[in-house]
């Protein structure tokens, strides 16, 4: 069995027992519950919103992580304008405790 779930902007494809990072969610050892997009059993195919209604998929945090190090610079010539940016988007690890159907 295996559900779709969405955060931070972005679907992911996940079973139980699974690990994966997504955008930052929660503290150091959150129980979370995510509403399922669409749900696999098999045969058995839940993607209406009526049938998914009592859908959910439980994970926790497991932990943190960091991403790597973005750098940019803007340059305008003549202008004298510089400008050096960065960015680091930072994860939480979570884990895939239990997929219910409803």
């Amino acid at each position: 069995m295996y559900a779709v779930i969405k955060t931070g902007g972005k679907q992911y494809r996940v079973t139980e027992g699974q690990r994966l990072d997504v955008e930052r969610v929660g503290g150091p050892e959150d129980d979370l519950s995510f509403t399922p997009v669409l749900v696999v059993d098999g045969a058995d195919t839940l993607a209406t919103p009526s049938r998914l209604a009592g859908a959910r998929v439980t994970a926790r945090v497991v932990g943190e992580a960091k991403g790597p190090k973005i750098v940019g610079f803007t340059y305008k010539s003549k202008a004298n304008e510089r400008r050096r940016w960065g960015h680091r988007q930072k994860y939480s690890t979570i884990e895939i405790t239990a997929i219910s159907k409803g």
